[in-house]
C-alpha cells in the first residue's frame, strides 16, 4: 500500500495527460448531467444565500432569479455537488500526497490583493457567463462562439495583470531572511497521519455519494463523483489557468498552455459525440460582455494568483490566501448579480447579442475543424513564443558575458 501511494502521489502528474483526461471526463459529465463542468454559477448562488443571511432578497435580482435559478441549497443542485466534490477530491489528493500544510503568505498584504483579485475575477466570470471552465475549457467544446471572445479577453487581461503585479506598488520589497545553518535535510518531515486522513476523506465522499444514489438522486451522486475526480486531477496536475497565460508573458514557459490546448481538443471531439446523441448544447451570448468579462477575469486571476481551479486546489492544500481569493470570487459574483439590474449591465453589454452556435452556422465539419485547428494554432503559438523568449534570454545572457569578458581584458 505505501509503495502504491508513493507511486501515485509521490510526484505531480504530467499536466498534458491530466488535461486530456479532464477533457474526456468533462464531456462524459456533460452527457450524464446535461450541463457542463462549471463552478462560478454555484458561487453566484452562494452569494445569493449570503444576501439572504444579510436580510437582502436575492430573488429580486434578475440575474439570480432568471439565470442562476436560486433554489434549495448546494446539496440540492448538480453544480453544488460538483463543487463539493472538487473540494473533497483536491483535499484527499493533497492529504494522500502529504502536501497539506496550513500557511499564510509572508507578505500579509497578499491577502488584500487576493481578495481584490478574487472580486474582479468573480465579477468578470459572471459577466462572461462563466470562468476558465464554462467559458473556456468546457465552453469552447460546446461550439459556443462566446468562449472564443472570453479566451481573447482573458489573454489580454492576463497580460495586463502581469504588468500590474510587476509594478513596484504591488510587487513590494523582497523580504530577505537569514538561512538556517547547516545542510538542508532532503528527508520528508510530512506527518505520517496525512495519508490516513486522506483515506478518511475518500470514505466520507464515497458514503455521501452512495447515500445520494440510495435516495434516488443519481444525477447529484454522479455530479459529486465527477467532482471528486476533477478535484483530484487539478491538484495532481497543478492545473491553474492563471499560469497558462501568466507563464507565457513572464517566462515564456508554455507547458500548461500546450497541455490545455490538447485537453480542449480531447473535450471537443468527445463533446461533439455527446451532442450528436441528442444532449442539447449550452450556448451563451457572444456579446461585448463576454470579451470584457474575460478581460476582467484575466486581470483578476493574475492579481489574485489563481483562477477558479487554481485557488480551489491550493486552498485544499492549506494555503489560506486562496480561501480569501475564493471569498472574493463569491463577493464578485454577487456584485455582478446586483449590477446586472442596478448598473444596467445587461442592457449595455449583453442585450441584443446572439447566441452564436458554430455547428448551426458552419455545420459539424466546419465547427470541429475550426475548433481543433485553432487549438492547434494556439499550441504552435505557445511553442513558438516559448522558443522566442528563450532565444532572447540566451542572447541577453551572451551579451552580458561578452561585456564581462571585455571588462576583464581592459582591467588586464
Amino acid at each position: 500500500m505505501p509503495e502504491l501511494r508513493q507511486k501515485l502521489f509521490g510526484r505531480f502528474w504530467n499536466p498534458m495527460l491530466v488535461t486530456v483526461i479532464a477533457g474526456v471526463l468533462s464531456a462524459l459529465y456533460f452527457g450524464v448531467t446535461g450541463t457542463f463542468w462549471a463552478v462560478t454559477g454555484e458561487f453566484t448562488r452562494l452569494a445569493g444565500h449570503g444576501m439572504e443571511w444579510l436580510g437582502i432578497d436575492p430573488h429580486k435580482l434578475t440575474y439570480i432569479e432568471q439565470i442562476m435559478h436560486l433554489e434549495g441549497s448546494p446539496v440540492d443542485r448538480i453544480d453544488g455537488w460538483v463543487v463539493i466534490g472538487m473540494f473533497l477530491g483536491a483535499l484527499l489528493s493533497a492529504l494522500l500526497a502529504g502536501q497539506f500544510k496550513l500557511r499564510l503568505p509572508k507578505q500579509k498584504r497578499r491577502l488584500v490583493q487576493g481578495f481584490a483579485g478574487g472580486i474582479i475575477a468573480g465579477f468578470g466570470a459572471r459577466l462572461a457567463m462563466g470562468c476558465n471552465l464554462a467559458s473556456f475549457f468546457t465552453g469552447i467544446p460546446q461550439f459556443s462562439f462566446h468562449a472564443w471572445l472570453f479566451m481573447l479577453g482573458m489573454a489580454i487581461g492576463t497580460w495586463i495583470g502581469v504588468k500590474l503585479v510587476l509594478h513596484p506598488l504591488l510587487l513590494g520589497k523582497p523580504k530577505l531572511e537569514k538561512a538556517a545553518p547547516g545542510a538542508r535535510s532532503m528527508v520528508s518531515t510530512t506527518p505520517k497521519v496525512q495519508p490516513w486522513v486522506g483515506l478518511a476523506v475518500l470514505v466520507i465522499a464515497v458514503v455521501f455519494i452512495i447515500l445520494e444514489f440510495a435516495a434516488g438522486n443519481a444525477k447529484l451522486a454522479l455530479a459529486g463523483l465527477f467532482g471528486v475526480a476533477f478535484g483530484l486531477l487539478i491538484q495532481r496536475g497543478q492545473i491553474c489557468f492563471t499560469s497558462t497565460f501568466r507563464d507565457l508573458w513572464v517566462t515564456g514557459r508554455a507547458t500548461m498552455a500546450k497541455a490545455l490546448s490538447m485537453g480542449i481538443i480531447a473535450a471537443t471531439l468527445c463533446t461533439s459525440v455527446i451532442i450528436s446523441l441528442g444532449v442539447p448544447q449550452k450556448m451563451m451570448w457572444a456579446s461585448p460582455g463576454a470579451l470584457i468579462g474575460g478581460l476582467l477575469f484575466g486581470v483578476g486571476i493574475v492579481i489574485a494568483g489563481g483562477c477558479e481551479t487554481g485557488w480551489m486546489y491550493r486552498a485544499m492544500e492549506g494555503q489560506l490566501q486562496y480561501v480569501v481569493v475564493g471569498i472574493g470570487n463569491i463577493a464578485g459574483a454577487g456584485l455582478l448579480a446586483w449590477g446586472w439590474d442596478h448598473w444596467s449591465l445587461y442592457a449595455k453589454l449583453v442585450e441584443g447579442s446572439p447566441k452564436y452556435n458554430l455547428v448551426t452556422e458552419w455545420g459539424w465539419a466546419g465547427a470541429i475543424l475550426s475548433t481543433v485547428g485553432l487549438m492547434i494554432a494556439f499550441y504552435m503559438f505557445a511553442s513558438a513564443w516559448e522558443k522566442r523568449v528563450r532565444y532572447k534570454a540566451a542572447q541577453k545572457s551572451q551579451t552580458v558575458l561578452m561585456k564581462a569578458g571585455v571588462a576583464r581584458k581592459e582591467l588586464v
